[in-house]
């Protein structure tokens, strides 16, 4: 199946089975490797990328369901928010092994796009379903919370 679809930016058009799942289009066909592996079924969060805007699981994300679809990934990730996260993850020392992190990152992201200003709950169920085996989860809430005070400074 042909795809066409905007990764980061840049149209990228394959030829690939369309029931690929899009975590291995990304890491096989296009070389990009920050969106990693985890589960393969959707619970961890490791696979995390911005599909047309939102947060998406990319391990059970056919390639056929983004085709003339925006995808960004932690590679992509140069926008405002993205910054400030990125900048409280680094000021907080969030990640130990690191592994899960580029799909942490996405979701604070989206979670702060669309939340500028979360509360607990909100960053709960924002961050839920993102697993951390070196359970830096207190870490990553203050830095969630760092990058809202800093976004609305």
């Amino acid at each position: 199946m042909k795809i066409s679809m905007h990764v980061n930016g840049d149209v990228r058009e394959l030829e690939v089975d369309g029931q690929t799942p899009l975590l291995w289009v990304l890491r096989d066909e296009l070389n990009m490797t920050g969106t990693k592996y985890g589960c393969g079924k959707a619970q961890c969060g490791a696979c995390t990328v911005h599909l047309n805007g939102n947060a998406v699981r990319s391990c059970v994300t056919p390639v056929s369901a983004v085709n003339n679809s925006k995808v960004n990934t932690i590679e992509g990730m140069d926008n405002k928010t993205a910054a400030a996260v990125m900048k409280a993850w680094e000021d907080l020392d969030v990640p130990q092994c690191g592994f899960c992190q580029s799909g942490q990152i996405m979701s604070a992201v989206d979670l702060l796009t669309k939340k500028p200003n979360p509360t607990d709950e909100d960053i709960d169920a924002g961050m839920a379903g993102n697993l951390c085996r070196c359970a830096t989860y207190v870490r990553i809430r203050q830095a969630i919370k760092n990058a809202a005070a800093e976004l609305e400074a």
